[in-house]
């Protein structure tokens, strides 16, 4: 689908482009970051979002769709028509799927093929191991769990599939009864981490082509439901099994002596990505980390696209305002690769 996308976008009026994207997740940053840079905005939207979205004025084309799932040649002929550039984000993936989205016909902003890494937990693994990436110890059985361990569901998105064991027995019976339900087919399929102790950090990345560099756009810490709200009561008398799933997101700074780290695994993360998945990563991906008191940072998991915790930079952060010296939301940043790599007749380097 590569040289499909390069070829379509090479009959595309540069002078004239859109910046398309799916109505969930992240579209309000990225139709405001598109319109910061003088583009026409295309929002796909469900029977149900419309006026959602006509709230804030963003939008200059619908395409409304009875269900996302139903995205498929009539849209893309549409986006085609208007010029469009996709812009993926988490809603996207989990509604289309990656056979879908790989087949989709109309160039995409970032790597389509990473969305395959990215659904696999094991190879989403390998990808930070080869990028030598320090990462939570991995247990290949439920039996050789030692102290507390994170057990992850294949399709879990937003914390939810996940949950905590603290010994081989709880993990063994947790797996069972996620065979049990149908949530896996069978043990082997569960993914099983040692749960760092640790402040959990999500660092926001930018891999710019145009430019060649690595550009850090933020950091986030989630908000979970209900394992923050457990903090609040005395749990001797409440006995709640504490969930995962993200209902919000907390702006963050770390202190500056970790920043190095911060950029050595965004650059070993990139320089692996253009090796393992050509052509790279284009864009914005996140890294998913704990920091331990031993400043130890940890990388869970990754993200190759843009992440919700970014929307909390709608002017920019602390930090792309230290680079850029104006409000520059990863929404904008996507909207101004774009552009230059217009102005720069290397469209083709900027879409899958």
């Amino acid at each position: 689908m590569l040289e499909e996308a390069r070829r379509i976008v090479e009959e595309y009026d540069s002078s004239n482009l859109s910046i398309a994207t799916l109505g969930s997740h992240s579209a309000l940053q990225i139709l405001h970051g598109a319109r910061l840079e003088g583009f026409r905005t295309v929002l796909i939207v469900d029977s149900g979002r419309r006026r959602l979205y006509e709230r804030f004025n963003l939008v200059d084309e619908f395409l409304e769709v009875e269900r996302f799932s139903d995205i498929g040649e009539k849209e893309a002929a549409e986006m085609r028509r208007l010029n469009g550039i996709l812009i993926p984000h988490g809603s996207l993936v989990e509604y289309l799927g990656y056979e879908k989205l790989s087949g989709l016909r109309v160039p995409i902003f970032g790597s389509r093929e990473i969305v395959r890494w990215e659904r696999d937990w094991r190879l989403k693994l390998r990808l930070l191991e080869e990028a030598g990436i320090p990462t939570p110890r991995l247990y290949n059985s439920p039996k050789d769990v030692k102290g507390p361990a994170m057990v992850k569901l294949p399709g879990a998105k937003g914390g939810r599939g996940y949950f905590l064991v603290s010994t081989s027995e709880e993990a063994e019976k947790g797996v069972e009864k996620a065979v049990e339900w149908g949530l896996i087919e069978n043990p082997s399929q569960a993914i099983i981490q040692e749960y760092v102790i640790g402040v959990p950090m999500y660092f926001h990345y930018f891999y710019s082509p145009i430019y060649n560099r690595v550009e850090l756009m933020g950091m986030d810490l989630r908000y979970e439901s209900n394992v923050d709200g457990l903090r609040r009561i005395p749990l001797e008398r409440f006995r709640v099994e504490p969930s995962f799933v993200v209902v919000g997101n907390i702006p963050v700074m770390a202190r500056e002596s970790l920043l190095r780290k911060v950029f050595d695994y965004g650059d070993a993360f990139v320089e692996t990505v253009k090796r393992l998945i050509p052509p790279g990563i284009i864009g914005p991906f996140c890294l998913e980390a704990i920091v331990t008191d031993e400043l130890e940072v940890k990388v869970f998991e990754f993200s190759g696209r843009i992440v919700a915790g970014t929307n909390l930079y709608l002017m920019g952060s602390s930090y792309s305002q230290l680079l850029w010296d104006k409000p520059m939301s990863t929404g904008r940043r996507i909207a101004l690769e774009i552009k230059l790599a217009a102005e720069n007749r290397a469209l083709d380097e900027v879409v899958t």
